[in-house]
């Protein structure tokens, strides 16, 4: 019988490169871009367990699902960092005034 490739291990790589793209500029998109790709390598992981001779790039899905884990867990340090640092500034009211100020020092128009 033909091996044939797990459904989603693609999927899973680009959601995990998009993922980490988006842990540069905000948490909130890698952790959700990592989970649904951390997801996808759980799911094609069973099928696999199912029927191990049926498919042939698992290496690959391991590979992915270690970055889907790499990408989620940056997220979610990056949010947490965000929220201390929200917090520490005395809360979302705050935080806008000063990117207020900052945007009128530049000269930056709302």
């Amino acid at each position: 019988m033909e091996q044939q490739k797990l459904p989603n291990v693609t999927i899973v790589i680009v959601l995990s490169i998009i993922g980490f793209v988006c842990c540069c500029f905000a948490g909130l998109p890698g952790v959700l871009f990592g989970g649904i790709a951390l997801f996808l390598a759980l799911k094609d992981e069973k099928l696999y367990k199912q029927n191990p001779e049926n498919y042939s790039n698992y290496s690959t899905l391991k590979t992915a699902k270690t970055i889907s884990i790499v990408v989620l867990a940056l997220g979610v340090l990056y949010l947490l960092w965000s929220i201390y640092s929200i917090m520490s500034m005395g809360g979302w009211d705050a935080y806008m005034e000063q990117s207020r100020e900052m945007m009128e020092q530049w000269g930056i128009e709302e």
